[in-house]
């Protein structure tokens, strides 16, 4: 019976640790999202349908649906926070708010990320520092970025808090 009760706590000590192992996020997570966004963002700009785009990269990158979504996009200053899926997709392709020219419709040709640092703590991450957006003259764009990660029930990074702006120029 000692040995059945040994074993039994052992499965089921490795079932815990598996299961928090699955939803702990990496770094290399975290740089894997952040490539796959910045080729989103570039998809967007490029497609026939950039509305579908727009959508799938919501979809793919953000936790609607999963709880709060804390989102501040660079170009908003009216309505500047985007709680909801429609007002992301507002942003990124200008539709319901009148502010919104669509970001994402640029278009742009490449999203560079420097981060300044990458911080994990089991089931979150967080990352700050400067994406650098490519229009087709060659021109980069620098935006200043907070991004807060979760994981999906699947196992997919997603994005909780999106803070961007341009960066401070003094008169």
């Amino acid at each position: 019976m000692k040995r059945l009760v040994s074993i039994v706590l052992s499965v089921l000590a490795m079932t815990v640790f598996n299961a928090h192992a699955d939803s702990s996020i990496s770094k290399e997570e975290v740089l894997a999202a952040q490539k796959g966004w910045g080729e989103g963002i570039v998809k967007i700009g490029k497609a026939e349908d950039p509305k579908q785009a727009a959508i799938d990269h919501i979809d793919k990158f953000y936790a609607y649906g999963m709880g709060p979504v804390l989102f501040k996009p660079t170009l908003a200053s009216v309505d500047q926070f985007r709680g909801t899926k429609k007002e992301a997709l507002s942003y990124f392709i200008g539709q319901d708010m009148e502010e919104d020219k669509g970001f994402a419709l640029a278009p742009y040709t490449n999203v560079r990320w420097e981060n300044e640092g990458v911080i994990t703590d089991g089931d979150s991450a967080l990352a700050m520092g400067n994406y650098f957006f490519t229009k087709e003259d060659g021109e980069e764009v620098k935006v200043e970025y907070s991004f807060g990660y979760v994981k999906d029930e699947d196992g997919n990074v997603k994005i909780n808090l999106h803070h961007s702006s341009l960066p401070f120029t003094p008169k």
